[in-house]
């Protein structure tokens, strides 16, 4: 008898101690466009195994890739039904929620990725702040690259356009701005649904950043692109703020420092694919051509009225745009 109590006197905490952790245990359901098996879903399961490993199994994560989760609206309605806890998508998917997430996709302005990198060191974390402000946790951005005009006929100057079908991502009001100034009439499709465009000459222009152009296989139907840089695109992967609440401020930490590492290895990784990608489309025989400097700058006096005008509507924050403008032009100075 003594020996049996003896057991349960030991056996009953183990006990405890594996339930309190089952019932403690959150698993956090993230979605993507990234497909399986590719360079950011390998990231990421590694990210979660070293979370759920150092959290003792309280964290893990589960991934949907490959857009199984639906489009953009779908996911963020699943964020707010509490279906799904997060995801990782281009910045301008959450203008809706926080518009100032467009602050770097404003067009033409960024003249190279030197300025782009100026830009986010002074104003990155700013904006990951605003991002929680509005309940949403942000783990780190990551570029996606400069978008380019990619076309099928060759387009240097703006009347090249004026007479083209240009796609422009679903929801994605800068873009409409800007070709609306452009004079031209936007055919909003889904990303998925570009490829079938280009396919079926339903459009025959389109924007994104090389690396994109590959995986999404653009590069196959595109003859011209550009050389201008067009937008500067990111994704950040974030995680819906009630959900993140409901671990430990120390575990909290843990998957901020884990995923926000392996954000910062994608961010590296993609600037060194989109050289590569360009490379390979030139040896494809993609003919990327410079706008004259007349037309450049007939570009760049027109998008300045539609950039003004997202300001003036309210649309962006007028602080914000002051800030990156005064900081664009300090930059200038020093690296003319």
């Amino acid at each position: 008898m003594k020996l049996n109590f003896l057991k349960w006197t030991v056996f009953v905490p183990i006990l405890f101690i594996i339930f309190s952790n089952n019932a403690l245990a959150v698993t956090f359901k993230i979605a993507t466009l990234s497909p399986d098996g590719s360079f950011w879903m390998q990231k990421l399961r590694e990210g979660s195994e070293e979370i759920t490993k150092k959290t003792e199994g309280r964290v893990k994560f589960k991934f949907y890739p490959g857009g199984v989760m639906g489009k953009d609206r779908d996911v963020l309605r699943k964020i707010r039904l509490g279906q799904l806890h997060g995801a990782a998508v281009t910045g301008n998917v959450l203008s809706d929620i926080y518009p100032d997430i467009r602050l770097y996709n404003l067009i033409l302005k960024f003249q190279n990725l030197n300025e782009v990198d100026y830009i986010r060191e002074k104003m990155d974390a700013e904006l990951m702040a605003g991002m929680e402000q509005n309940g949403l946790v942000s783990l780190g951005f990551s570029e996606i690259g400069m978008a380019f005009i990619m076309s099928i006929e060759p387009v240097q100057e703006l009347e090249d356009m004026r007479s083209r079908k240009a796609w422009v991502p679903e929801n994605n009001e800068l873009a409409l701005v800007a070709l609306k100034a452009f004079s031209i009439s936007p055919i909003p499709l889904p990303v998925r649904d570009v490829l079938m465009g280009l396919q079926t000459n339903m459009i025959d222009i389109v924007a994104g950043s090389p690396m994109a152009a590959l995986a999404l296989q653009w590069h196959t139907k595109v003859k011209y692109v550009t050389d201008i840089p067009l937008s500067y695109i990111f994704a950040t992967l974030f995680i819906d703020q009630k959900a993140f609440k409901k671990i430990s401020e120390r575990d909290q930490e843990i998957v901020r420092l884990g995923m926000g590492r392996v954000v910062k290895e994608l961010d590296k990784k993609s600037r060194q694919d989109n050289l590569l990608a360009k490379e390979a489309m030139i040896k494809q025989g993609i003919k990327f051509l410079k706008p004259t400097e007349k037309a450049a700058e007939e570009l760049r006096k027109t998008i300045i009225i539609a950039n003004t005008q997202l300001e003036q509507d309210g649309r962006l924050s007028a602080e914000k745009v002051k800030k990156m403008n005064e900081l664009l032009a300090d930059y200038r100075k020093l690296k003319p």
